[in-house]
């Protein structure tokens, strides 16, 4: 019997569609399910075309034409009022142009992002490519129910942010005026009701504008329900072969059984609804012996979406700082920070400590700097850094910072700015921007062909998380430590990188270490202590190594804001559901097993 499915449990809660008994008020047109789905630019996308036939070199897309600079090898242009930008560069024999498409802030998301674009030689002097930028893309979902008395009560539901994060609101009307009043926060959002067209016009903070809703069912509510249409069974299908750098195999061809990972399945699909607390998964990826055996994905999300890493993102400090030291940078673990940005030449609060501070401080969460995204009063929290508009270069805002501590030390005090640093290290020493480094010597050689990197006011990538990958993609970092270093022949970064990465050099529990960007956590499963390698971020972003299985899974999720839910994907179903699929009952024993 399949666990009743969120749907009814949603419609059951919130609808009441069995009869009412005499005497209660008629049902409002406003109960029911309303949707809108929108799609709020960039508007500037599809094919570049650089043209350097002419004296002047010239750049056309979508209708613009303005003149390219070319510069040695070097080529750019911009868009006016700061509609985009690309930053690209020609190889040996000008036969690719490789580059970044910079797209300004938008409606919802606030920072410019930056996306890899390669073109490619057409003719003489002219390169062409196609720009993909990241869509400022926004669902919405109101749920309206109605009381025996006739109030209305309602939530709203966000599966791209969780904003609002399902908290309940009160409907009031008057008239054609719909306003909704959380009963927790206060909060208001305003609207009409359009009777003849049948549709709630109602205006959201994000995207700032009014959003048209419209009556939904249960099969055009994608972003709405788990599944759409729903299912009568919970099937397994091997993943679909792309090229993209992973081999596909079925559960059965690398020694997983499949009921214990179709119950996940079951349970993500059929959880009844239970408000802030429900999980929202969005894909659900494992790969074992380096083959990709389980890709689903959940609240309209796909397999050719990006999604956020957010602090997912982090490790990607770690994996840069390594390659760029196997590629010969000079700088070290134990290198002074201060040393490496010598274009600051007035750092506050220079004192001994902080020039103390060292890259493997910055790795491992140690720098003592008063950074402390876990506290609201913390100079260097990245919400207090982000929103500041006095000092725009995040480098120097986190190296202006007073300490805290002492350097050092085998506590961890969670700190986005001071990862971020690592992006300046990497760039500064190997003397390349760090967008392009990212690309040449991380995401071309993984076959990564698309992502979206967040910037700074500065126009430099951000690594302090929010990167945005596609779930396959995102699932290589964990591959890529399992094979040593490696992927598909190719050299990434050392196996020396790799095992110093994943020992414990801090910690923030007993039972939670860090080591170079990555936690460390122990799990249990049928008596046998296993070990977590994650990288993880706010909502439910996993890539989660399990050596001893040779496994590698991963989740993306939008449970932002709810740590309780989204922190047990890891430490409940990894040993619940995922575990026992890789180990028979008869072999789940043995003492506790650490690397």
């Amino acid at each position: 019997m399949r666990l009743k499915s969120l749907a009814s449990a949603a419609v059951t809660l919130f609808i009441g569609v069995a009869a009412r008994a005499h005497g209660e008020a008629p049902q409002d047109p406003l109960v029911g399910l309303w949707g809108s789905e929108g799609l709020y630019g960039p508007a500037v996308r599809g094919q570049l075309t650089v043209d350097g036939r002419g004296q002047a070199w010239r750049a056309t897309i979508a209708g613009f034409d303005v003149v390219a600079r070319h510069q040695g090898n070097a080529v750019s242009f911009s868009l006016p009022n700061d509609q985009g930008e690309f930053r690209g560069e020609l190889d040996a024999d000008a036969a690719h142009m490789v580059g970044q498409w910079i797209q300004p802030p938008g409606r919802v998301y606030f920072s410019r992002f930056a996306t890899p674009v390669a073109l490619l030689r057409s003719g003489d002097g002219v390169w062409q490519g196609a720009v993909t930028p990241l869509d400022n893309r926004l669902s919405a979902y109101l749920l309206i129910s109605q009381a025996a008395d006739g109030t209305l009560s309602a939530f709203v539901r966000n599966p791209d942010f969780n904003l609002g994060r399902n908290a309940p609101y009160r409907v009031v009307r008057d008239g054609d005026r719909v306003t909704l009043i959380g009963t927790r926060s206060g909060d208001r959002i305003d609207g009409s009701y359009d009777k003849a067209g049948n549709r709630l016009l109602m205006r959201l903070r994000i995207p700032n504008s009014t959003l048209e809703f419209t009556p939904r069912g249960r099969n055009d509510a994608v972003g709405f329900y788990p599944e759409t249409p729903p299912q009568d069974k919970i099937g397994y299908v091997q993943p679909v072969s792309e090229e993209d750098g992973w081999a596909t195999a079925s559960l059965q061809q690398t020694g997983l059984a499949p009921d214990p990972l179709l119950a996940l399945v079951d349970t993500i699909v059929n959880t009844p609804y239970a408000g802030f607390k429900t999980p929202y998964l969005h894909s659900l990826l494992i790969a074992r012996h380096g083959k990709l055996v389980l890709e689903r994905y959940f609240h309209g999300y796909s397999r050719d979406r990006t999604h956020t890493t957010r602090s997912a993102g982090k490790t990607f400090a770690g994996v840069l700082t390594g390659i760029a030291l196997d590629r010969g940078a000079k700088f070290g673990l134990d290198t002074p920070v201060v040393s490496l940005f010598p274009e600051y030449r007035d750092i506050a609060r220079l004192d001994p400590r902080k020039r103390r501070i060292t890259v493997q401080n910055l790795l491992t969460f140690t720098s003592g700097l008063a950074c402390n995204d876990d506290d609201d009063g913390s100079p260097g929290n990245e919400d207090r850094m982000q929103d500041q508009d006095a000092q725009p270069d995040w480098y120097k805002y986190t190296l202006d910072l007073p300490m805290a501590a002492d350097p050092g030390g085998s506590k961890a005090v969670y700190c986005s700015a001071a990862v971020n640093l690592l992006g300046g290290v990497v760039s500064n020493a190997t003397d390349m921007p760090l967008l392009e480094f990212f690309y040449r010597y991380y995401a071309a050689p993984l076959d990564i062909r698309l992502y979206h990197v967040n910037l700074m006011p500065t126009g430099q990538a951000y690594l302090g998380g929010g990167i945005e990958m596609r779930p396959r993609d995102q699932l290589k970092l964990g591959q890529l430590y399992l094979n040593g270093g490696g992927w598909n022949g190719r050299r990434v970064i050392s196996q020396a990188w790799v095992d110093a990465s994943w020992r414990r050099y801090s910690s923030f529990a007993s039972d939670h270490g860090y080591g170079f960007n990555w936690h460390i956590i122990d799990v249990t499963s049928g008596g046998h202590s296993y070990r977590l390698y994650e990288a993880g971020g706010n909502g439910g972003q996993f890539v989660i190594a399990i050596p001893e299985l040779d496994m590698v899974v991963g989740f993306t999720a939008g449970n932002y804001g709810d740590f309780a839910t989204w922190y047990r994907f890891m430490t409940e179903w990894i040993p619940k559901f995922i575990i026992p699929a890789a180990v028979p009952p008869a072999e789940a024993t043995g003492a506790a097993h650490g690397r």
